[in-house]
């Protein structure tokens, strides 16, 4: 396999892996909003924080390490993001 072929096949695969640990963090939240009912409490908040920062780290390591894109990082972090915002507000209603 040529060294392009193998930044390839690395890049893909840590896209598919940050994808995998966003849809976690999404269902952990989700089971969270359902079991508090409510998003003020303390513990939620407090593993939504240390959730999100582990992830944004996760990402910040792989853009760094050159696994991938900047853009493509930025792009799912803020995909979940927004995810959260949407999980926020079907709570709420």
């Amino acid at each position: 396999m040529a060294s392009s072929d193998v930044m390839v096949h690395l890049n893909q695969k840590a896209l598919r892996l940050l994808q995998e640990d966003a849809d976690k963090i999404e269902k952990l939240i989700a089971i969270q909003m359902e079991n508090l009912a409510t998003r003020k409490c303390p513990l939620y908040e407090e593993v939504l924080d240390t959730q999100m920062y582990g992830f944004s780290r996760a990402v910040d390591f792989a853009v760094r390490a050159g696994l991938l894109d900047e853009g493509a990082g930025k792009q799912l972090v803020m995909q979940l993001e927004r995810n959260l915002a949407l999980l926020y507000e079907a709570m709420a209603q």
